[in-house]
């Protein structure tokens, strides 16, 4: 049991500490400290069910089908490049950490969607937590555990990260810092949704 919840956890620490679409945005929103703790709870709860789901069966039917595929490529393209527009968008407007936090926090339950559609619509999501992370976990000797490890590793990543960058808000008070990071998260974004279109590739 112990081997199987090793195994889940470091699998799963090694892909999810990847720089991504994901933690690029939950990195943005825990400098901003805008919802940062439900926004990091939500990732962690849908890794844990994507796992599972790989690990109890989705991974074998995703990869025998590739509508399912394609339209995880396509669907998550499009909401790639329109949130990294969005974030070009930020950098020609820069705010103070104070402005951004006090002039245009956007609701919980915005947020909240917002974190599902970048979770949910990037196809590297089931690749790497749902076809490779799920399917090696069905071939341990415990399923359950792995998968168990595998959440552990999610839940210290994405509150790690979360607590950690929030920390730091307050040496983050000058626009010129926020044009780097919008800077850079478009880039991410932008970069993969490049990536997805110009040769349909998914990983």
């Amino acid at each position: 049991m112990w081997q199987s919840y090793s195994n889940g956890l470091l699998i799963a620490a090694g892909l999810i500490i990847a720089l991504g679409a994901q933690n690029a945005f939950v990195l943005a929103q825990s400098l901003r400290r805008e919802h940062h703790l439900p926004v990091a709870l939500l990732c962690v709860i849908c890794d844990a069910l994507l796992v599972a789901a790989g690990v109890f069966g989705l991974a074998a039917l995703l990869a025998q089908n590739p509508v399912l595929l394609g339209v995880a490529r396509w669907g998550g393209a499009a909401f790639l490049l329109w949130y990294g527009t969005q974030a070009l968008l930020r950098a020609a407007r820069p705010q103070a950490l104070s402005q951004a936090s006090n002039s245009s926090t956007r609701s919980r339950k915005a947020v909240l969607l917002a974190t599902l559609a970048v979770t949910l619509l990037n196809p590297h999501v089931y690749l790497d937590t749902v076809l490779l992370i799920g399917s090696l976990g069905a071939q341990q000797a415990v399923p359950g555990a792995y998968a168990l490890g595998a959440a552990s590793a999610s839940l210290m990543w994405f509150f790690s990260l979360a607590l950690g960058a929030a920390l730091l808000a307050p040496w983050l008070a000058r626009p010129s810092t926020w044009r780097v990071i919008d800077l850079g998260v478009a880039l991410m974004m932008l970069s993969i949704a490049w990536q997805l279109l110009s040769d349909g590739k998914l990983g």
